[in-house]
């Protein structure tokens, strides 16, 4: 227990805060609720601030919809608050009553006990630019379902393009000379095609945005470097460093692998040692990014012109690093396919954990290349 200190829980949610208090050496707790809105935030640290007496203040909330915006407000007043990770906070086996009133009183409990785990609090600059990764990531999901809809319903009247691959300039040209007997086929195509043009619009110009903030300061040096490595080009360059945004904090590369969740499962006790699959227990969109990227080191290494031109300009050492990078993963990739008959897709995920490493040692072990954060 650390004396001196007032320890609050908050469970937060839109409409209502449900707030436990656990004033210094006591452990008496003080509840009460306060709005979600504006005025309840005010409120909220008005009430602290009387029960505190002047003392320090520590808050806690889980990490969820609501975002950072009552952790920013509580630090700008000078009230200390941590988000924490939801699945990382200790659940009792046998609990089997959950409320707001009890969700609020644990973390309490558990922030005084020092039992929680912190998220990074990125900064609303760094929010925003993350914001428009996201965005772009599912306006692509969009473009996808869009695009599976339209061959779909093409496929349940036997009309199949068997000339290539599909939706490729040749394909397009195919779709337009397509022809319909009834007036419902011709509407329901014709709004298929139309939804699918539209996302390609909001696609083009959410890209030219990403390309127009990767050359801004402080995301020009990073994505820079990070697109001396095959198969990372500026949307997934600025979209590691976006999420990442203070890669410092990992001091191994280890770590970063553990974060993103591509570390494998394990339930040992005793003798006995059972790995499972990757936990998934980290941030998703960066290790989507990393294994898109894996997959170009099934090919030989080999420097085409694009990678060229991403490189004009950039330090050798880092050039350096991504040519290490290109012979080690592309090894590794056909060891585990050739040689141990893992499937493909298998070892995409292991050559992506390697490559995360990679990137941890370009962003960490050259400090002019770090994050945003380290650039000022």
């Amino acid at each position: 227990m650390r004396d001196g200190i007032t320890h609050v829980g908050l469970d937060v949610h839109q409409e209502e805060i449900a707030v436990a208090v656990l004033p210094t050496g006591s452990h008496e707790c003080v509840e009460f609720r306060v709005g979600g809105d504006e005025r309840g935030a005010g409120k909220l640290v008005r009430r602290l601030k009387q029960l505190c007496d002047g003392g320090a203040v520590e808050c806690a909330y889980e990490a969820g919809p609501c975002g950072y915006a009552l952790q920013r407000r509580l630090e700008a007043e000078g009230v200390g608050c941590i988000v924490v990770a939801p699945s990382l906070v200790p659940v009792k086996p046998g609990e089997r009553v959950k409320t707001d009133r009890r969700d609020a009183r644990k973390l309490a409990e558990h922030l005084r006990a020092g039992l929680l785990t912190a998220v990074c609090v990125p900064s609303a600059a760094q929010e925003a630019v993350r914001d428009v990764c996201r965005c772009r990531e599912g306006v692509r999901e969009d473009l996808m379902r869009a695009r599976h809809r339209l061959s779909k319903m093409l496929l349940r009247r036997g009309v199949v393009y068997r000339e290539g691959k599909n939706w490729t300039h040749k394909h397009r040209r195919w779709l337009l000379g397509l022809r319909w007997e009834h007036q419902g086929e011709r509407v329901v195509f014709g709004d298929h095609l139309q939804a699918i043009e539209q996302i390609e619009e909001r696609l083009r110009g959410l890209d030219a945005q990403l390309e127009r903030l990767a050359e801004e300061e402080p995301y020009r040096e990073p994505v820079g470097w990070l697109r001396c490595f095959r198969g990372i080009d500026t949307v997934n360059a600025l979209t590691i460093v976006a999420e990442l945004y203070d890669i410092v904090r990992f001091g191994s590369a280890r770590q970063l692998m553990a974060y993103l969740g591509m570390v494998p499962s394990e339930h040992s006790s005793g003798q006995s040692r059972r790995q499972g699959g990757i936990t998934k227990s980290g941030n998703r969109h960066v290790r989507r990014a990393l294994v898109n990227a894996a997959w170009h080191y099934r090919h030989r290494p080999a420097v085409g012109q694009a990678l060229r031109a991403r490189r004009r300009g950039q330090p050798a050492p880092i050039i350096a690093l991504a040519d290490r990078a290109q012979q080690r993963l592309h090894r590794r990739f056909m060891h585990l396919v050739l040689h141990r008959g893992k499937l493909r897709q298998k070892a995409v995920v292991a050559v992506a954990r390697e490559l995360a490493g990679f990137l941890w040692a370009a962003l960490v072990l050259y400090p002019s290349a770090r994050t945003p954060e380290a650039a000022h």
